[in-house]
């Protein structure tokens, strides 16, 4: 099956690198027009020139609201519409019990990734999408919003609450737009070095039955099937984690 996104225009925060790199050059790749958007207008210009004419770029902020109108605003103006968005940048400013967690790293967590894709999933609903058919909102949750996490406890639990929100967004926009997500287990990303970094990569890989991390492509294949297939499935989370949640565990035999 051919999935193509020809006269479709996708925004992806966090696109200048990483998971969000990889969902860009997927659909570009489809034919997509794509505006990427992150807070470094260097890693931004880069990416958008490694990508190629249908890749475009603009800086925003992905927990501020004004940041998520104005972009919104700014794709639909330059780029004719806004059928696609990608919720992909996350911040990860504490690792810890969650017990223990400074109440002002909660906040900046929940600001990037619990309330910023509502911002911009509210944006582009309101400038665009509650007025068009075919639409598609994209979250990048993680396979720890399903279990417990001894470091991670904090970003976890609250990838655990963008999939529920996931699920009403999804009942609440139906018809016009879609709305599913993404639940990946490591990928070979800057943003995971700390799970990946030195001799943990192997270790970490060999946990998983298909015995590799993922990589941003991956992640790319799966947004592409979410943004231009699956046309009558919204509300669903595709876990992408070379099958650590059905791994068997060596402590139990």
């Amino acid at each position: 099956m051919q999935l193509r996104l020809d006269g479709k225009t996708a925004i992806v925060t966090g696109g200048s690198k990483g998971i969000g790199l990889g969902i860009a050059k997927a659909f570009a790749d489809a034919g997509a027009t794509v505006l990427i958007t992150a807070r470094s207008a260097e890693t931004l210009e880069t990416a958008s020139a490694e990508l190629g004419p249908n890749v475009h770029w603009t800086v925003g902020h992905a927990g501020r609201p004004d940041d998520a109108e104005r972009v919104v605003g700014e794709c639909i103006e330059r780029l004719g519409s806004c059928d696609v968005l990608v919720n992909n940048a996350a911040t990860n400013p504490y690792a810890g019990p969650l017990i223990d967690v400074p109440l002002s790293a909660w906040d900046k967590t929940v600001e990037v990734n619990l309330r910023g894709p509502l911002a911009w999933t509210q944006a582009a609903w309101n400038g665009w999408m509650n007025a068009h058919d075919g639409c598609s909102v994209i979250n990048i949750a993680s396979v720890g919003a399903y279990r417990t996490a001894e470091l991670l406890g904090l970003y976890s639990l609250l990838k655990g609450a963008l999939v529920h929100m996931t699920q009403q967004l999804a009942a609440e926009l139906a018809p016009r737009a879609r709305v599913n997500a993404i639940a990946p287990a490591v990928i070979k990303t800057d943003f995971s070095r700390l799970l990946w970094q030195g001799d943990r990569a192997e270790r970490t890989a060999k946990s998983y039955p298909m015995k590799r991390l993922g990589e941003p492509a991956d992640i790319g294949e799966a947004a592409l099937y979410l943004a231009a297939g699956a046309s009558w499935m919204t509300g669903h989370t595709i876990v992408l984690d070379g099958g650590q949640l059905v791994a068997f565990d060596p402590g139990a035999e």
